[in-house]
C-alpha cells in the first residue's frame, strides 16, 4: 500500500501530511507563512520563508510518521509567482501572493482585449491570476531569470525539474482552455513572449524523484489547492460543489469534461488532468475569509477564531458588512473594492461588527453560489465544506440560511492534501481509477437552514444594495 507525504503549500501557512495506503493520517505538521501587506494592494511572502516551510513540514510530518513513504505530491496556491534564477534556484524577487492588486493597471491596459482573453483562457482579465503578475514584477522588479507560479520554483529545489500542472496553468491567463497549452498571442499581450514557461504536466504525472524527506521517492500528483479539495470532497461529477474557507473562500463546482465557459462572470479553469481526460470547474472567488478573521483578530475584537462563535452577536441589529479588504471577485469583479460597514448606531459593538463580517463572507459565498447555479441550469441542493472556518458553526449556518440548501461538512481538516494523495496514488498506479483513488467520506456535521426564503431574500437584498453603495462610491473617487 502506498504511502504518501501531501504537502498543501497555502497562504498563511505550510501543512504536511503523511497518509497510508487506508486514508490513514500517520503524521501532521504545520508551518506559518505570514504574508506582507503593502500600502497599494501589495501582498508578498519571502520565497525562502516558503521553501523553509515545505522542507521543514514535509521532515517534520514523516518523522511523526515513522514510516517509509513511497512518494511525494504538492498542492499549491495556484496564482503566486515569483522571479527566480534557474540556474541557481535562488529567488529574484518577493513571491507575489494572488491577492496581489498591484497589477490592475496592467490590465486597465488591456481591458480592450478582455473578451478574447475570456474567449481563450475561461477567466476574466484581473489582477488575480497569474499572468499580470507576472508582468508586474518584469516592469517592476527584475528581467533576470525566469517568472512562474511558486509550484515551478518548488518543484525545481525538490526534483531539479521545470514543471507546473494543468490545474496551475489554466489560472494563469496565457494558455488555453480547450487544451491547456501557452498561447503565444496572449503572451505578447503580456508582453510575456520571450519568457522561459515550464512544461504543462498531468495531474496523474510523475514529474521527477527527491531525496529531501529521507530516501528517494517520485514526486507526482501536482495540482491547485483548491482543485484537490475539489477531488478529495468527491465532487467527480458535474454539478457537484465545494466551499473551501481558508484565506479567502472558494467555491467550485465539477462542470465535467467540456471546456465550458461562464455566462455568469465565473472563472472556468481545468480541475485536473488524469489518464488523458480533463474535467473542467467553475470558480467563484471570496478573497477575504479568514484574512478578515484575522483582520478582526488584529483590531482585538476576538483572541483568535475559535472565539468567533462565542464571541458574534446573536442579532447584528441591522449591521452589514461588505468584507472586501482586498477587493471583490465575481460578480463585480472590482479589485478597487473597499470594505464597508452599514447600519451601525451608537449601541453596536464589537459582537455585532463580528457577526456582520461572518454574514458578509456567507453572502458572498450564497451570491457565487447562484451564480454557479445560473451557469449549471440548475439550482445547487447541497454544497460541501471544508477549511479551518467551518469550525465555526455562526458562519456555516449563516451560509445554509443564506443559500437555502443543506451545507456537508467534511470530516478532515486535510481535504487539500488528501486530493494530491489521490492524484499521487492514480500517478503510480496507472490501473487505478480516479474514483478508487479517492476515499469514501461521511459530513461530520450537515446545517440545514433555519431562515425562512423570505427572510434569507431580505437579507440578500440589503446587503446587495450595501455592495452597490460601496463600489459607487469606490467608482467616484
Amino acid at each position: 500500500m502506498t504511502t504518501v507525504l501531501a504537502i498543501d503549500q497555502g497562504t498563511s501557512g505550510t501543512k504536511a501530511v503523511v497518509v497510508d495506503g487506508d486514508g490513514g493520517v500517520l503524521g501532521i505538521a504545520e508551518l506559518p507563512v505570514r504574508p506582507t501587506y503593502l500600502p497599494g494592494g501589495g501582498v508578498e511572502q519571502n520565497p525562502r520563508e516558503l521553501l523553509d516551510s515545505v522542507l521543514d513540514a514535509g521532515r517534520e510530518a514523516v518523522a511523526r510518521a515513522g514510516a517509509r513513504i513511497d512518494a511525494v505530491t504538492l498542492a499549491n496556491q495556484g496564482e503566486t509567482v515569483l522571479a527566480w534564477d534557474p540556474v541557481t534556484g535562488a529567488p529574484l524577487s518577493p513571491a507575489i501572493v494572488w491577492q496581489d492588486r498591484r497589477s490592475e493597471g496592467i490590465c486597465a491596459e488591456l481591458d480592450g482585449f478582455r473578451d478574447r482573453i475570456a474567449d481563450t483562457t475561461g477567466l476574466i482579465l484581473d489582477p488575480y491570476f497569474s499572468a499580470p503578475k507576472m508582468a508586474w514584477l518584469r516592469r517592476n522588479v527584475t528581467g533576470e531569470g525566469v517568472v512562474t507560479t511558486s509550484d515551478s520554483w518548488i518543484v525545481h529545489h525538490l526534483t531539479g525539474e521545470f514543471v507546473t500542472d494543468v490545474s496551475t496553468a489554466s489560472r494563469s491567463l496565457v494558455t488555453r482552455l480547450s487544451d491547456v497549452e501557452w498561447n503565444a498571442e496572449l503572451l505578447e499581450l503580456f508582453q510575456l513572449g520571450e519568457e522561459r514557461l515550464p512544461r504543462i504536466v498531468s495531474c496523474d504525472e510523475v514529474v521527477g524523484g527527491t531525496s529531501a524527506f529521507g530516501g528517494h521517492v517520485p514526486v507526482a500528483g501536482l495540482v491547485v489547492d483548491q482543485q484537490a479539495a475539489l477531488l478529495a470532497e468527491n465532487c467527480l461529477r458535474a454539478g457537484e460543489a465545494k466551499c473551501t474557507f481558508g484565506t479567502g473562500a472558494f467555491l467550485l463546482a465539477n462542470t465535467g469534461t467540456s471546456a465550458t465557459r461562464s455566462t455568469a462572470g465565473l472563472a472556468a479553469s481545468v480541475a485536473w488532468r488524469v489518464r488523458g481526460e480533463t474535467s473542467y470547474c467553475f470558480d467563484g472567488q471570496v478573497y477575504t475569509a479568514a484574512s478578515a478573521v484575522r483582520w478582526l483578530q488584529d483590531l482585538g475584537f476576538v483572541q483568535s477564531a475559535a472565539d468567533l462563535d462565542a464571541v458574534a452577536a446573536t442579532d447584528a441589529e441591522g449591521v452589514l458588512c461588505v468584507p472586501a479588504l482586498a477587493g471583490l471577485a465575481a460578480p463585480w469583479w472590482r479589485p478597487d473594492a473597499k470594505a464597508a460597514f452599514t447600519g451601525m448606531t451608537l449601541s453596536t459593538g464589537p459582537r455585532h461588527l463580528v457577526l456582520a463580517v461572518l454574514q458578509g463572507i456567507a453572502a458572498q459565498v450564497a451570491e457565487v453560489g447562484e451564480l454557479v447555479a445560473a451557469d449549471l441550469g440548475q439550482p445547487l441542493t447541497m454544497l460541501r465544506v471544508d477549511g479551518g472556518l467551518t469550525r465555526s458553526r455562526v458562519l456555516m449556518q449563516a451560509v445554509a440560511d443564506l443559500m437555502q440548501i443543506p451545507i456537508d461538512v467534511y470530516p478532515s481538516q486535510h481535504a487539500t492534501p488528501l486530493g494530491a494523495v489521490a492524484l499521487a496514488r492514480a500517478s503510480l498506479d496507472p490501473s487505478l481509477s480516479l474514483e478508487d483513488a479517492v476515499d469514501a467520506w461521511e459530513p461530520s456535521t450537515t446545517y440545514e437552514p433555519r431562515w425562512s426564503a423570505d427572510q434569507a431574500a431580505d437579507f440578500r437584498s440589503r446587503w446587495g444594495e450595501a455592495v452597490a453603495a460601496a463600489v459607487t462610491r469606490e467608482g467616484e473617487r
